[in-house]
């Protein structure tokens, strides 16, 4: 075959009016989506509200209508940013590629079983047994993508198309504008720089992340972005921290979350602290001049933060705190904490917690927790390192009054809440990074490594593996744009921040897994960087709302809303 007329060969692979179709699929699982909810809300219905213990008894078909909805979602945003480009005369063959094979891939997994993990699917019969509702997913454009858009053809051209783009930030158009794809060339080549050759020496010696970095990281304006700038900071808004998190995060997840308590301090003084609090706070947190830690969670809590009892009792012109906190990150190094406390003893619920922000010493590996009335020690984790997981006890502990944020007694949860937008959107940009590198280490792998007389990327097994981590990365990808894009227009996007968290975490998971298996035998081996990548993306499914809670708190969202 001659070149030309394999570049013909090609063209035939992207299905005719690709856009339009993916519109018309998007709006076939949307409408499965929106039927299905009638169903799923009637068997957890008493009279005419939900009812908590009937929603727990059908919780597989709770959180598998959200995942239904995160697909449709996911779905939607994918045919969005395909009509933009085209409409700009930018949607390239991998564009189209890359959304076709994706199309195909979840449409089938619609129909035959999404995975909410390794060993649990849910299907269209777990959520209604309508045959009306059902078809819906055999809407002729689905159907067309399960039939003839994701074919081995398409799989393998992909997988060139993928190794030919080696060495870029993104295979494909990511569809946001010149100044976002200036700062993730600046910080790409940041990471490739200063992180990169490091990050992995960092993760064997389980080392905190060197202080040179974390100051470089504080002059490229990290730990300000999001902070307005009558405040010290860019106020650059969430898309911008996406892309940020993201690079960073393709580098080592450790240097990625740096800014991660920074991110979830500054916002919850924005939108819950005094005046007073703003200007003492914000400039100090954008300068890195100081590091917050979020200190929220405490043994046999988890994610039912209103059953916390650390208590913080006023007593003059000061709050005491007494009580335990687990799995604090970055916790000896701060110079501040975000403090969730009790401090109405009679409150058995989120009512009457309160948020401090307090000041602590900063330790060292040697003496982690120097403050008076603190005591605490390491939790040795698998990955995630670089800045290290701690318990901590205080006794005694003490937070000036002026430091209760906002000034009132029982706001932190509402505080708190405030939060979580931002938090799971950029733990999503995180998992988006992960993923990147995940699927470049496994692309050079495949690309250098030889067996049975040529590159192993030559098998389909592996190429198909390589194929479907850039669609999927496409994917969700724009979903967490999308999130961003709504936070930085002042909309309310919990349930698209969930929705990206929630799909963007099994992504890095799969990436880094399936870039182990391309490693064979060596992936195992401690010595390569795939190891650490598999061993990081695993937190992503737990941390900022694990993936059960995810997937109620997105569906519970969309049950309860009456239309």
């Amino acid at each position: 075959m001659t070149a030309a007329a394999a570049a013909a060969s090609t063209e035939t692979l992207v299905l005719e009016g690709l856009p339009a179709l993916l519109r018309e699929a998007a709006d076939a699982a949307q409408a499965f989506v929106a039927d299905a909810k009638g169903a799923v809300k009637a068997r957890i219905t008493a009279g005419r509200r939900i009812d908590r213990k009937l929603a727990d008894a059908e919780q597989h078909a709770v959180h598998g209508f959200g995942w239904y909805a995160a697909y449709a979602e996911l779905l939607t945003q994918v045919a969005g940013w395909a009509a933009a480009l085209d409409a700009d005369g930018k949607f390239s063959e991998t564009d189209a590629l890359l959304a076709q094979l994706l199309f195909a891939e979840y449409a089938s997994q619609m129909v035959g079983g999404i995975p909410m993990n390794q060993g649990e699917m849910v299907r269209p019969a777990d959520l209604t047994d309508s045959r009306e509702t059902m078809n819906r997913l055999f809407a002729p454009a689905l159907t067309r993508f399960i039939t003839a858009g994701g074919g081995q053809a398409v799989k393998s051209r992909v997988a060139r198309l993928v190794a030919d783009a080696r060495g870029k930030a993104t295979v494909e158009n990511t569809g946001l504008d010149e100044t976002f794809e200036m700062i993730r060339d600046q910080f790409h080549s940041f990471a490739e720089a200063k992180v990169i050759p490091f990050a992995h020496q960092w993760h064997l010696k389980d080392e905190l992340i060197p202080l040179e970095l974390v100051k470089e990281l504080g002059d490229l304006g990290v730990f300000g972005l999001t902070i307005p700038e009558e405040f010290g900071g860019s106020g650059m808004g969430k898309t911008a921290m996406c892309v940020v998190s993201e690079e960073l995060s393709r580098a080592w997840i450790g240097v990625g979350s740096l800014a991660t308590r920074s991110e979830i301090a500054a916002e919850l003084i924005l939108t819950g602290g005094t005046e007073a609090q703003k200007a003492e706070w914000l400039p100090k947190i954008a300068s890195a001049e100081i590091l917050p830690t979020a200190v929220f969670t405490e043994p046999n809590t988890g994610s039912d933060l209103g059953s916390l009892r650390t208590r913080g009792e006023l007593k003059g012109d000061s709050y005491v705190v007494t009580g335990n906190k687990t799995w604090i990150t970055h916790a000896a190094r701060a110079d501040v904490m975000t403090l969730l406390v009790r401090t109405d003893p009679a409150t058995t619920d989120y009512r009457g917690l309160s948020m401090l922000l307090a000041p602590k010493m900063r330790g060292s590996d040697a003496q982690p927790f120097p403050t008076p009335g603190m005591s605490g020690g390491e939790i040795e984790v698998i990955g995630y390192r670089g800045m290290k997981e701690y318990e901590i006890g205080f006794d005694g502990f003490t937070v000036p009054a002026a430091n209760l944020l906002g000034g009132v007694e029982g706001q932190g949860f509402k505080q708190l809440m405030a939060t979580f937008e931002s938090a799971r959107i950029q733990t999503a940009a995180r998992a988006v990074g992960v993923a990147q590198r995940g699927l470049e280490l496994g692309l050079a792998y495949a690309l250098d490594r030889n067996q049975f007389g040529g590159p192993i990327f030559g098998f389909p097994r592996v190429a198909n593996k390589l194929a479907m981590m850039a669609a999927e990365l496409m994917g969700v990808r724009q979903l967490t744009y999308f999130a961003a894009r709504q936070k930085d227009d002042g909309k309310r996007c919990d349930l698209e921040a969930g929705m990206a968290k929630l799909i963007a975490a099994r992504v890095a998971w799969a990436a880094a897994d399936n870039a182990l298996q391309i490693h064979g035998g060596n992936g195992f081996a401690m010595e390569y960087e795939v190891s650490r990548v598999l061993a990081d993306a695993r937190i992503l499914n737990i941390f900022e709302g694990a993936g059960e809670i995810q997937a109620q708190v997105i569906a519970r969202r969309l049950l309860e809303d009456g239309n």
